[in-house]
């Protein structure tokens, strides 16, 4: 996962979850996602419900 630093908003670290595209504030919850993701092929609601908007 690498940090995504562009959020102008806030100036926080984002991390982009590979195989869908979703942004979270915490590492583990982008790596969890990707998990999920490539194991199922769709996502998670409760995975995503900690995703953040852009």
């Amino acid at each position: 996962m690498d940090p995504k630093n562009d959020n102008y908003e806030t100036n926080e670290k984002l991390f982009q979850c590979p195989e869908c595209g979703l942004y979270y504030k915490e590492s583990e919850w982008a790596e969890k996602c990707e998990v999920w993701c490539k194991e199922h092929k769709s996502c998670n609601l409760e995975i995503i419900s900690h995703s953040v908007m852009l």
